[in-house]
């Protein structure tokens, strides 16, 4: 049975026993720091409680863009050390970017934090002389669009039923110039 168990684990994220009770982290710093393999575990937890109803990643997708070369991963610490952020970008051949994933602990948001990822995610993109990031958002969710868009991100298209629950996406883009 524990092989059957591990196997599940290894395609299927975990799902939170119970709805989580946020209550607000008190004030710190933060700090952005590279991703990388040794913190798995840590995202997987933190990419559960981000992202309660929406599609969450899987150990085997994380495993994967950790170990891509072609990834940049970045994670938000605060002072005590406890990860309370996270992105990935994949970036192509083609002078392109993808923002795949980005989350920001429930307990942890409405500070600034999105923002200050994506900005140092834009940053990076450009270090690699990268034209264009692109992102899919889902339509409802009010508070990433406002970011995107006070960033300079524009819907370049709608996506009909693209996450599991059949919500649409709004696909996005931006020239990082």
């Amino acid at each position: 049975m524990a092989v059957l168990e591990s196997i599940r684990n290894f395609f299927i994220p975990a799902a939170l026993a119970e709805p989580e009770e946020i209550v607000p982290a008190p004030p710190t710093t933060y700090k952005i720091r590279p991703l990388t393999l040794d913190h798995l575990n840590e995202v997987l937890r933190l990419n559960i409680r981000c992202f309660v109803k929406g599609d969450n990643y899987t150990k085997h997708t994380f495993d994967y863009l950790l170990n891509e070369s072609r990834t940049i991963s970045y994670r938000v610490v605060a002072a005590n050390g406890d990860i309370v952020a996270f992105a990935f970008v994949m970036v192509s051949d083609n002078g392109s970017a993808h923002l795949t994933t980005i989350g920001v602990a429930p307990e942890h948001r409405r500070r600034g934090i999105a923002a200050m990822l994506l900005g140092h995610v834009e940053m990076a993109v450009k270090a690699r002389n990268m034209g264009t990031l692109v992102l899919e958002v889902r339509v409802g969710n009010k508070a990433a669009l406002n970011l995107y868009q006070r960033f300079g991100y524009s819907v370049v298209q709608r996506i009909q039923k693209y996450y599991t629950n059949g919500e649409d996406c709004f696909l996005m883009m931006k020239a990082i110039i």
